[in-house]
């Protein structure tokens, strides 16, 4: 960077930053000044839609109702808009927005931002571009058909005006209703300047600087700190007695509460408050505390896999997808020859960087959460319930995350916040301690799958079954967004999601179960990929198996059976192409990792696929990874990954390639590195001498590639996940003949498959 940086002033920028001054409620937003040389309008900025302004220097605004946790969302989403805008990218900035009936949904996950966006937002700066078109052919005294909108300008022959100009003449009105707004006309793609070519990320400076806020550096003037005490188990845990006497000879400490919690979201929490963080955190292990804990106190993570395996057998058990011929009975009866698997994946935790945080205060009548949140919507209910108070008295603030993964879907911790702020009757800033974080997290839960496959004579796939029990995240914080499957009966899709794929199986059965003592023992969470993250290791495994079985190529069987017939051909808009599209990622995988070469000993590659998230937005993408076994040790070595994704139309490629990088490198880590286990009811690991995620020294080579394509914008920031554990697993069957059908897989169960 040219410019010096004053090391000073950004490190008060970072932590002495104030959110609220003494008396006052200054709300906080990434919106980045402007200032001009010109002489100030009073010309009132122009709002076509809510998600976006233009002010009297020509400054564009965007609203952005996604978090930012290191994915420069905000460039994303404002470039989509901006292009249709015809506003130079110089000139756009963004403004991450506090939560507001008026946005609609707030949530960040899924892979969803883009997809969801891009619609809203093409046609927003679509509509932004007609009006101003039509202003400026009257500013010039020309007809309308004769303008074109360029770089911030109305332009009609010689004459042109600039939207700044245009704003500041006043009168601009034209607002859009949502049926206006989706008959306008989009520019060609070919017209594009800003999607899917290189632009600086906006927020870039502040993210190199030390500017940039995230919760966990939110102050208010007359705060306290929190560190909260964890009960033995998640749920059920009742204080039953509270001795501080020790607490109480540490300087700064101030008082220690049981906390009292309508929404039951933080049952048997304790609260030690400080005039320090320091000072909270060493009172907190000075307190005593007793507990009847809850009925999960001895629950152990074999418990949780033997539960799981009982449901399976237990036919009556869960929800069967409807994916139209599921009766497999016949099928497997008349079948010549049958394949069967069993695959298990373990706990897994977030482990964001950031520890959880929140900070919440009071002020007339009206409460602020400041934290980095991921699903507002979903977490206001919940404040409102814990607090007694409409849901309209409470606002979140938004804040850069240090890392989300889903885990920041679940606010819960802002309750635990919340709530002691209203018990002590003053701001409270609660920070958790690493270790409890950890023994807070929403985990991913532990799975059990077992799969099922059917051969005609000839070695046709005839039918195919999976069946997958695990704990449902949906089902315990969001049932609203549980569909129906076959006979009414609801299902988590977040919990199965990856297992009604695009291959041609004949009759074909998915049943999802959850785990009850799963859901009782931990609140089960999403983790980055979700479902796919665990039923694509057991499919695109069992799908390696079965080629083996049938001696043929896996990458032949896989092309074999992506036939893009019938409910797999796909459809408009999203999914056009359908299994054509996976078909041809995995040509191109497997042609660019060398498929078929000869290899030296006790090395493998291995591929594996998936269509990432749901089926209604499908990210086709490949892996193949080539690794090598030392069979002395069993010791697993990562050499390369290639990976090949259509995700449909790349708006921002240097974000969508990161995306890819950081999906596929957690993919690996939960393959190889990540996982712990329940003991007593809780996790076992609960820092990083004990949880080992993937270290610097062990990440690969990576050769990453897009399809170009002009089809709708899906999702990147999972699916990668969801092929890297099956394609490192079946190259160690190709490099060592080890079938491993558990993960994280560990250099002893690999030694033990040799």
């Amino acid at each position: 960077m040219d410019t010096p940086i004053n090391k000073s002033s950004a490190v008060l920028s970072r932590r002495g930053f104030l959110v609220a001054a003494a008396g006052t409620g200054v709300a906080f937003s990434f919106l980045t000044a402007c200032t001009t040389g010109e002489t100030a309008s009073t010309a009132p900025a122009y709002e076509p839609t809510q998600w976006y302004s233009i002010d009297n220097n020509g400054i564009v605004t965007v609203n952005v109702i996604r978090a930012e946790m290191g994915q420069h969302v905000g460039t994303s989403l404002a470039r989509i808009l901006a292009d249709e805008l015809e506003a130079p990218w110089e000139n756009v900035r963004i403004n991450h927005v506090d939560s507001d009936p008026k946005w609609g949904l707030m949530v960040t996950g899924g892979s969803w931002s883009v997809w969801q966006t891009y619609p809203l937002y093409s046609q927003a700066g679509a509509a932004g571009r007609a009006a101003l078109i039509e202003a400026g052919a009257t500013a010039l005294g020309v007809d309308p058909a004769t303008c074109s909108a360029a770089n911030g300008e109305i332009v009609s022959g010689d004459k042109k005006i600039s939207y700044k100009d245009i704003v500041r003449k006043g009168g601009l009105t034209k607002t859009y209703t949502p049926e206006e707004l989706g008959a306008i006309k989009l520019k060609p793609v070919t017209d594009r300047k800003l999607i899917g070519k290189p632009v600086t990320s906006l927020d870039i400076v502040e993210k190199t600087n030390g500017a940039a806020v995230y919760g966990i550096d939110a102050k208010v003037e007359g705060m306290v700190y929190g560190c909260p005490i964890i009960p033995p188990t998640r749920n059920g845990s009742m204080v039953t007695y509270v001795m501080d006497g020790p607490a109480k000879e540490i300087k700064g400490y101030i008082a220690t509460v049981a906390l009292k919690d309508p929404s039951n979201t933080v049952p048997g929490w304790c609260m030690v408050f400080a005039d320090s963080w320091y000072a909270a955190k060493k009172a907190a292990a000075a307190v005593v505390i007793e507990y009847r804990p809850g009925p999960t106190t001895d629950v152990s993570e074999k418990d949780l896999q033997d539960h799981a395996t009982k449901l399976i057998a237990d036919s009556s058990k869960g929800s069967v997808l409807p994916l139209g011929n599921t009766d497999t009975a016949p099928v497997f009866r008349a079948a010549k020859s049958t394949l069967d698997a069993t695959y298990t994946t373990a706990t897994a935790l977030h482990f964001a960087m950031e520890p959880l945080n929140a900070l919440v205060m009071e002020k007339d009548g009206k409460w602020e959460i400041h934290t980095g949140n991921q699903w507002q919507s979903l977490v206001l209910p919940w404040l409102a319930t814990a607090l007694e108070v409409p849901e309209t008295d409470i606002v979140m603030k938004t804040y850069r995350l240090g890392g989300g993964f889903g885990r920041r879907l679940n606010g819960d911790y802002a309750v635990a916040a919340a709530l002691a702020a209203k018990a002590v009757g003053k701001p409270v800033k609660m920070i958790m301690t690493r270790e409890d974080d950890s023994k807070f997290d929403s985990v991913r839960s532990p799975s059990v799958q077992k799969l099922r496959m059917a051969f005609d004579k000839d070695g046709n796939v005839t039918g195919m079954e999976q069946h997958v029990a695990c704990g449902w995240p949906t089902e315990v914080m969001a049932p609203f967004f549980m569909p129906k499957g076959e006979k009414d009966v609801p299902f988590d899709p977040f919990a199965i999601s990856g297992a009604n794929h695009w291959y041609a199986v004949g009759a074909h059965k998915v049943r999802a179960i959850s785990n009850d003592l799963a859901n009782q023992t931990f609140r089960p969470g999403w983790l980055r990929s979700v479902g796919p993250g665990f039923t694509n290791w057991a499919l695109e495994s069992f799908m390696d198996e079965a080629a083996h079985k049938l001696k043929m190529d896996p990458v032949a069987f896989r092309l074999k059976l992506l036939t893009a017939e019938g409910a797999n051909a796909g459809s408009a808009p999203n999914s056009v192409g359908g299994a054509r599209r996976q078909a041809n990622v995995v040509q191109l995988a497997a042609q660019k990792a060398g498929w078929g070469s000869t290899l030296p000993a006790g090395t493998g590659l291995g591929l594996a696929t998936s269509f990432g998230q749901e089926r209604d937005m499908p990210t086709w993408v490949a892996c193949v990874a080539r690794v090598n076994v030392d069979k002395a040790s069993g010791r697993v070595k990562v050499e390369k990954l290639t990976l090949v994704a259509d995700a449909g139309t790349i708006v921002d490629p240097d974000g969508a390639l990161a995306q890819m990088e950081g999906a596929s490198l957690w993919g690996l880590s939960l393959a190889l590195h990540e996982g712990t286990e329940f003991e007593s009811g809780n996790v076992k690991a609960l820092n990083l001498g004990a949880y080992t995620p993937l270290r610097l020294a062990d990440v690969p080579e990576l050769d990453i590639s897009f399809v170009d394509s002009a089809e709708v914008p899906v999702g990147l920031g999972e699916p990668a996940t969801t092929v890297v554990g099956p394609a490192i697993g079946n190259a160690i069957f190709n490099a060592v003949g080890a079938r491993l059908r558990h993960i994280p897989i560990t250099a002893a169960a690999v030694k033990a498959a040799i």
